[in-house]
């Protein structure tokens, strides 16, 4: 009762700020690849609490370590992260309404991305699109061109005309967000991957190896879409089955996917 007594409004606005800043930074993260070192940290302050607990010397003593040096390892592993913080900070974003990944907003950019991939696809024109999931791709994006652009199918499809600045290399699409286009992804090494395939083919894949990312390519050649991820390819998929594949990996649990499967399909002819 005495802890009650002294537990004031003071207290309890000062645990809801620092909740709340806590929630901003987990958000700022999520979907990077620092998300995964944050649940390594996690686990040594858990190990940590039960050396603690038991009196496991030897094991508490080892967790001591990594904790009093941990400081300074996390300035050198999230400094892009913090580097974005302290921009969004200055630009007053960091407490900016997130991006919902099951927001409504998620129908119009495939709707966006299906439409420009059918005209693309039509004219035989390559491309490589790449939806960011849990793995963040900021490494890929930075070396590529920044543009932080709405979708659009009109957008996607001049980025990739030949002959324009950016229509060699990959566009990232995070969120709602066309987040960097003429980026370079890594080519796969897989030895059994079919000689047919080329660069662009292989760097979808090579993503899809890396990271939890969802590529669709389309063939200069024969004008078929190809879907990647987890390190296998679908060549010449369905527009059916690629529409579905992308509200099954990116809204799980959309439910308007009928509309927007019949408004856009029989479409993309491979």
């Amino acid at each position: 009762m005495e802890f009650l007594d002294d537990f004031g409004i003071k207290d309890v606005i000062d645990i809801l700020i620092v909740t709340y800043v806590v929630y901003k930074l987990i958000m700022l993260v999520r979907g990077t690849r620092a998300i995964q070192f944050m649940k390594g940290i996690i686990v040594v302050v858990v190990a940590w609490a039960l050396s603690s607990k038991f009196q496991l010397t030897t094991l508490q003593w080892m967790m001591k370590q990594m904790i009093d040096t941990g400081l300074i390892a996390i300035i050198i592993i999230f400094q892009p992260e913090l580097r974005r913080a302290l921009e969004q900070i200055g630009r007053g974003k960091l407490f900016a309404r997130t991006y919902n990944g099951e927001d409504h907003e998620m129908n119009q950019v495939i709707g966006e991305v299906i439409k420009a991939l059918n005209i693309l696809a039509k004219r035989k024109i390559g491309a490589l699109v790449v939806f960011e999931k849990e793995t963040g791709l900021s490494e890929y994006m930075e070396a590529g061109t920044m543009l932080e652009s709405k979708i659009s199918s009109e957008l996607l499809v001049n980025i990739f005309t030949p002959n324009t600045p950016l229509h060699d290399g990959a566009v990232i699409i995070r969120g709602n967000q066309l987040v960097a286009a003429a980026c370079y992804l890594p080519l796969s090494e897989n030895p059994f991957i079919s000689k047919e395939l080329g660069t662009r083919h292989r760097a979808s894949i090579g993503m899809s190896e890396v990271s939890d990312a969802l590529c669709v390519t389309v063939s200069e050649e024969t004008g078929q879409i190809s879907l990647a991820m987890n390190g296998q390819i679908v060549r010449g998929i369905t527009e059916e089955s690629l529409i579905s594949k992308l509200f099954e990996e990116l809204r799980p649990k959309a439910k308007e996917s009928g509309s927007l499967w019949k408004k856009w399909g029989g479409r993309l002819r491979g």
